[in-house]
């Protein structure tokens, strides 16, 4: 599928997620079969440009294109200029984030907190739009509140101002993550447009994926929860979608090349003092099914750099290697992938 001139690889995308899908994870999971992945939000509010957390979140340095970044905020003219600030810095696609649920982000009327105000909402499409030459895309959820879904409203008329593709997250903003998320919304709104829909929500194996594209008809699946320490996800789900068959889970030898490669561009990109700490929850991810890990996470956490880390990780993927019988090394593997945050 495209986004407007950008031709993308397959229709299984990372969902942007802050304090998650930096520069290292986003090439990660591309490096591991995702077609398409966005920024961490990044805030429209131009007097935290200055900030290291935003110069962090725009950085795009050797990234595989089309580099996406999602802006937030609620106000047509700075979101306007922010789309702008951010393609003079490399952004190929600019996404309008609508669907965050956070107070931090609703208490300031940004964020999935838009979509009850409809007129507002628009404008900040519309102005953006108008503001770059490359493609915007949007994501929102299915409404303000369970008795409130205007998601198809809303794509229609933000569709009509020009954007490029939207993604529908399952569930409103008054439901955060709660429940499950519904997918009768998403299929609504692909009825009700011509550009590309992505469904998001729940989506955490390769046949939930399947499951989803067949009930909405959307175009793409994006994928946010699950994919946290589990950044194979994508090649089980684009292997699955083209052959329906099922990949072989990855060996813990073969998580721990992943894991150490993760984290040595994680600590490149933040630095030593940022990246150790920052590491931890990554680590913590990874690993979260291993009763081994349980043991040793308290230590790891106070550990101050990044080669006690790794060296940390060696102990422990040489430990199952040589002290684990083969049934003890597949409980152990298996114990891993049963540990997964559900997205």
């Amino acid at each position: 599928m495209n986004i407007g001139p950008h031709l993308l690889r397959n229709n299984v995308f990372v969902a942007p997620m802050a304090g998650v899908t930096d520069r290292p994870f986003r090439q990660l999971c591309k490096a591991l079969g995702a077609g398409h992945a966005v920024s961490e939000m990044v805030a429209s509010n131009p007097r935290l440009r200055d900030s290291v957390k935003t110069a962090r979140r725009i950085d795009h340095g050797g990234e595989t294109e089309p580099r996406a970044v999602q802006i937030a905020g609620a106000e047509p003219g700075m979101m306007a200029d922010a789309a702008r600030f951010n393609v003079d810095r490399g952004a190929q696609i600019v996404d309008i984030n609508m669907g965050c649920p956070a107070r931090k982000v609703c208490n300031r009327f940004a964020g999935s907190a838009l979509m009850a105000d409809e007129t507002l909402a628009i404008g900040i499409v519309e102005a953006v739009v108008r503001a770059v030459d490359v493609p915007v895309t949007l994501k929102m959820r299915t409404g303000p509140s369970p008795d409130e879904r205007n998601a198809v409203r809303l794509a229609r008329l933000a569709e009509a101002a020009g954007v490029a593709m939207i993604t529908v997250h399952g569930r409103t903003r008054a439901e955060r993550y709660a429940g499950s998320a519904e997918y009768d919304t998403i299929a609504a709104v692909k009825a009700a447009v011509r550009v590309p829909v992505v469904a998001n929500g729940d989506i955490d194996s390769p046949a939930k994926a399947a499951a989803v594209l067949r009930h909405t008809g959307a175009d793409a699946v994006m994928v946010g929860r699950a994919a946290m320490g589990r950044p194979w996800i994508f090649r089980e789900i684009v292997h699955f979608l083209a052959t329906g068959e099922t990949l072989a889970q990855p060996t813990f030898a073969e998580i721990h090349a992943l894991l150490r490669a993760h984290l040595l561009d994680h600590y490149a990109f933040y630095g030593e003092h940022t990246g150790v700490r920052t590491a931890r929850k990554h680590v913590g991810w990874y690993l979260a099914g291993l009763p081994a890990w349980q043991a040793l996470r308290a230590e790891f956490n106070r550990i101050e750099s990044p080669e006690l880390q790794l060296a940390s990780i060696d102990r422990l993927h040489d430990a199952l290697a040589t002290n684990f019988r083969p049934a003890e090394a597949t409980a152990a593997n298996d114990g891993i992938h049963s540990g997964r945050l559900v997205a």
